[in-house]
């Protein structure tokens, strides 16, 4: 989208939750020149395993993977939560946020849950004990299991979540929903896509992702978590209110 020299600047909470991300990200790699992985403490773990600790469903909002998951996160928050926070105000703005968040979280483990609930009855007690004890330090060392069934349950059991992706596809339905015709000028499209299409077509890729696996590691029903929370937000935001959207 395009914007006036005057909307340039970003506004306060926009900018602070960009400034903490970068932080979090220099703090993880100046932490492992210590030998001390902050993803193994911060990022968000399967709630029955044994890594995961309470504080982890926020801290793993600004937690990132790599410099690219970073920027593309960073720049979705600047571009869509700047429009957002001077429309809401700062207080509304951190209440969507979080809750886009958390979310997208409760729907990624509600999935990872049925899943391992699904590979229980495939694995023999010695199996699950190799995987409770012993998972999470072979992800650690970028390893899985040579057997198939315990690899799954290992990734869907010890592996970490990390991100603020779930939130930033909630701050771009909330966008989409008060701006649907918006012109949205994306990298490596030669033409502008309005936002209520490019939504749609994002959460159908989303979907269909996630339920065909064909891009692992990558939490997509995260991000449809966080998209359809900030949609019920929104909605009840606006419930009495429809002529907020066209």
């Amino acid at each position: 989208m395009q914007f006036r020299s005057s909307q340039i600047s970003i506004p306060d909470v926009t900018k602070n939750f960009i400034i903490i991300n970068i932080l979090f990200f220099i703090g993880k790699f100046a932490a492992g020149q210590y030998g001390i992985s902050l993803d193994n403490i911060l990022a968000m773990f399967y709630f029955k395993s044994e890594s995961f600790k309470p504080w982890q469903v926020v801290s793993h909002i600004f937690m990132h993977g790599d410099f690219r998951h970073l920027l593309f996160n960073m720049f979705g928050l600047f571009m869509f939560g700047s429009v957002l926070e001077r429309m809401w105000g700062p207080k509304r703005f951190v209440q969507f946020y979080f809750f886009s968040a958390l979310g997208a979280a409760l729907l990624h483990f509600a999935i990872i849950h049925f899943q391992v609930d699904q590979l229980l009855p495939l694995v023999n007690a010695n199996e699950l004990a190799q995987v409770i004890n012993e998972g999470r330090e072979v992800l650690d060392q970028r390893m899985n299991y040579t057997n198939e069934t315990m690899a799954e349950l290992n990734s869907n059991y010890n592996g970490a979540v990390v991100g603020a992706s779930g939130a930033i596809f909630g701050l771009l339905v909330a966008f989409a929903m008060y701006n649907p015709n918006k012109d949205l000028f994306l990298m490596f499209v030669p033409v502008p896509i309005k936002a209520k299409y490019f939504v749609l077509g994002y959460a159908a890729f989303e979907l269909f992702s996630g339920i065909s696996r064909i891009l692992p590691g990558i939490a997509h029903f995260a991000h449809l978590g966080g998209a359809l929370f900030g949609f019920l937000l929104v909605t009840y935001w606006n419930k009495n209110n429809r002529k907020s959207f066209y």
